[in-house]
């Protein structure tokens, strides 16, 4: 018997070389950028994103709060495209997240960050797109074409490229050795066994996903995924803040799945997770380590927190593909989902 595979899936498996290739045709771009963002080091510096690229843009946020100390506002693109509000950027930096490059709201806020001052970043994997031809640095993320409404290689390469960039500005030789590496362990992150999970998750009506750091932007992709590929209703909530009034729904084996890497923030994560558990939560715990609370789902170490949690989401996505098949779901062609959504 032939079984076809989906797009979702292939994708997934196409991220370990993405990455690679970023990294290989980007490298001077990066230096150069991360050199230009040392001199600049911008204020305000804000996010341009939606969907899976604003959770990208977020974990931006996250690593350019802990390693460089520059706070990272997201600003909504209706600001530009709705109210027409101008911003005060002079001396400021805007990065902007997206596939296809070309939704209306991300382009006029991108160009009103521009009109006030802003240095203009983009991540886009449609290098002809408005959003690229109007940047004043770009970055392609090399992912190619990407079928499947579910995005998976896309947002890979595109948080791989924000700690790139993150990397090089901070000059951290251990996350720019991590990220050297990077490819080879998303290769490993393919083969991660999280099959435990997956009676739960196949029945599952509502879910908790939780984590810290970087890990909760991956943390906020894997809602998003849930909710798209499975109509799995999920939320995600930094691992502290579920504990202010989400906890009350964490009972009678209400599913949780928590994101540990292995970073500052480890030691309070496991703490939460122990309290949820002793909630009544159903836990799912994704980390390296083990003899943690809950069901292991094995992660890959890779050296540093940040690209811990990438790793993590790509061992997601391959779970995640074969969930929403056994829902009785194409998680290619979610319904009422389209593949590139231009909003205003």
């Amino acid at each position: 018997m032939t079984t076809t595979m989906t797009a979702m899936l292939r994708e997934t498996t196409e991220a370990p070389d993405v990455v690679a290739r970023l990294f290989a045709e980007e490298a001077a771009n990066f230096r150069d950028l991360g050199r230009h963002l040392r001199q600049l080091s911008p204020s305000p510096l804000a996010t341009c994103a939606r969907g899976s690229s604003d959770h990208a843009a977020a974990f931006f946020k996250y690593a350019t709060e802990i390693l460089i100390g520059t706070p990272v506002a997201s600003i909504g693109p209706s600001i530009a495209s709705i109210y027409d509000a101008p911003l005060k950027m002079q001396g400021g930096a805007v990065l902007s997240v997206s596939q296809s490059g070309k939704s209306p709201d991300l382009v006029a806020l991108q160009a009103k960050a521009r009109a006030g001052g802003a240095f203009a970043i983009a991540l886009v994997n449609v290098e002809d797109s408005p959003l690229a031809r109007e940047a004043d640095a770009l970055i392609p993320l090399h992912a190619g074409p990407e079928t499947s409404v579910a995005a998976t290689k896309s947002f890979i390469a595109s948080v791989a490229a924000a700690a790139r960039i993150v990397a090089e500005w901070a000059a951290d030789n251990d996350l720019l050795r991590a990220l050297e590496a990077l490819p080879d362990h998303l290769a490993m992150a393919l083969r991660m066994d999280w099959s435990p999970a997956a009676r739960v998750f196949t029945h599952a009506d509502s879910m908790f996903v939780v984590g810290r750091g970087t890990g909760f932007p991956v943390a906020q992709e894997i809602a998003l995924k849930c909710k798209e590929t499975c109509a799995l209703h999920a939320e995600a909530f930094s691992a502290a803040e579920v504990m202010h009034g989400p906890l009350r729904l964490v009972q009678d084996q209400f599913p949780v799945l928590a994101l540990v890497p292995e970073d500052a923030a480890a030691s309070a994560n496991i703490a939460g997770i122990e309290k949820l558990k002793g909630a009544g939560g159903n836990i799912f715990t994704a980390t390296a380590r083990n003899g943690l609370p809950g069901t292991h789902l094995p992660t890959v170490s890779t050296g540093h927190g940040i690209t811990d949690a990438i790793a993590m989401a790509l061992s997601f996505y391959r779970f995640i593909e074969g969930i929403s098949l056994a829902r009785g779901f194409d998680p290619d062609r979610p319904v009422n989902l389209a593949k590139v959504t231009e909003t205003r």
